[in-house]
This record gives C-alpha cells, structure tokens and sequence, in this order.
C-alpha cells in the first residue's frame, strides 16, 4: 500500500503558536534553521529511496531559492504552504488571494514545474474560511491538503470525510490521516502527534488505513528533526508540549516510519487514484 509523507518547509519561528512571544516582524533578525533541517531530511529520503511532498512557504522560498530547486532536483513534489505562515481567518479574502498567487508563481519560476497543490498554515482552512477553495481552484490549483477533519482549538471541520474526495468545484482534498475511535476522529500521523505518541500508535493508525484501502497522509516539519531548536522560555506550558517535546527523537521516528512503509509524492498518487 502507498502512502504519502508530506513535509511542511518552514522555519522555527514561523508557528501562530509563538506569536505573542515573537513578533513576524523580527523573523529576519532570529536564527534561520530551515536549510539545514532540510538537507537532513533529503539525506534520510535519499537514504530509503523516498520521495515526498515538499509543502514550501513562500517566506522561506525567496530567502532560499537554491533551496527550493535542490528539493525539486532530487525528485520530491514541490507544493505551496503559503506566502506567509499566517491563520487564513486572520486575513481578508483579497489578502489571500494575494499571498496564493505571490507563492504559486514564486515556486514555479524556481522549479519550472506547475505548483498543483496547497495546504494552509495549521490547516485553517475551517467552516468560516472555506470560500478560500475557490481561490485556489481559480488560482490554478489541483488539491488541497488544509482541511483536518478533527474538533482542535485552532484548526479542523470535525464532519468532514476522512479520506481523499473532490470539492463541488472539482479541487481534490487530501486531509491529513485521522482514526475513528468512540465516534471520534484522532488525529496520529503528524507534528506533535508523531512526537507525542508512542511509534507503534502511528504503525497501527498507517496499517488501519491501508486496510481499508486508503493512503495514510503524514506530515512533518523540518524542525521537529532539531534537538538543538531554539527555545522560548517565558512559552505557556501548552505551547512548550506542542512546540518541544521529543524534538530528539524526531529523526528516528521519520527513519520509522520510512523503514515500515512505502511512500510516493502527493502528485503521484493522484495520477492513478479514481476520486
């Protein structure tokens, strides 16, 4: 069974989760990590012969542009996150559209290649926010991978499928993995769930999925491989369990993961799937 690890290129900082502590105006004066983290994460690709889709921030694609075509060059699926790594319910629809545009075209004059999916920062495509679908289809897009379908504080549509489905206006969703357990959808298979669970729980999740015939969505950040990530100390303690714990054994839960299941780019899927 294929199953699709996806890979959201931001930096550190770039979390709503450390806006009141850190100012989106001081992102070019703090330590930038992202390349780094990135090129681990292509060796370790490299070294199961693993391709994955590379969700980029546009933020981050201008300041690394060798970046972005280093990713692309090694085979992986290069993807839109955004211009800005911000909430779509903090912006205005023409903001968006804006932000949409700005990093589609950035990605695809760096690669050469259509830019054909998106996911929103933290996934805030929500009830409120979902006239952003129609942006992105008339913006050329082919998927979506922003709508988690689980009840979160600051993201998710509860009632929304599980598995791969087309929009009425013909975009494709590809929401992030979830398992039903006593009517509920848990989410098990990226960020803070891949760090905060233990690695047989995301083993059992994937396997649940691929039994019922489906692709198991992962995600992860370049960060969550960064034991020595910096850390804001004066942080609530819930920021601090999302943002840091088992930032040491990231590395090894991907290599897990990597080394139990076969993976294609989200593109590749879709260029057989029957939705």
């Amino acid at each position: 069974m294929i199953n699709l690890l996806t890979i959201d290129v931001e930096d550190w900082f770039h979390t709503p989760l450390l806006e009141p502590y850190i100012d989106p105006s001081q992102w070019d004066q703090l330590e930038l990590r992202v390349t780094p983290n990135v090129m681990k994460m292509l060796e370790i690709l490299e070294s199961y012969n693993t391709k994955a889709t590379f969700f980029v921030l546009g933020w981050a694609a201008e300041r690394y542009p060798e970046l972005v075509q280093e990713i692309a060059a090694q085979g992986h699926e290069i993807a839109s996150h955004g211009y800005r790594h911000e909430l779509i319910y903090k912006l205005t629809p023409s903001t968006f559209k804006d932000y949409v545009h700005r990093s589609k075209a950035l990605l695809e004059d760096l690669t050469g290649e259509p830019v054909l999916g998106y996911r929103a920062p933290c996934f805030s495509i929500v009830t409120k926010t979902l006239w952003a679908l129609e942006i992105l289809k008339d913006a050329g897009f082919s998927y979506d991978s922003s709508i988690f379908p689980v009840r979160h504080d600051t993201y998710g549509i509860p009632g929304y499928p599980r598995f791969p489905y087309r929009h009425a206006n013909g975009l494709i969703e590809i929401p992030p993995s979830t398992v039903k357990l006593a009517g509920f959808n848990v989410p098990f298979a990226g960020g803070c769930y891949l760090r905060l669970f233990p690695y047989w729980i995301t083993r059992k999740g994937v396997q649940r999925m691929n039994r019922a015939g489906y692709p198991a969505v992962v995600y992860i950040h370049p960060w969550e491989l960064d034991a020595a990530s910096p850390r804001i100390r004066q942080a609530d303690w819930l920021t601090r369990l999302r943002r840091y714990v088992n930032l040491d054994k990231g590395e090894t839960i991907l290599k897990n993961f990597l080394g139990d299941f076969h993976c294609l780019p989200i593109k590749q899927y879709l260029a057989n799937a029957r939705l």
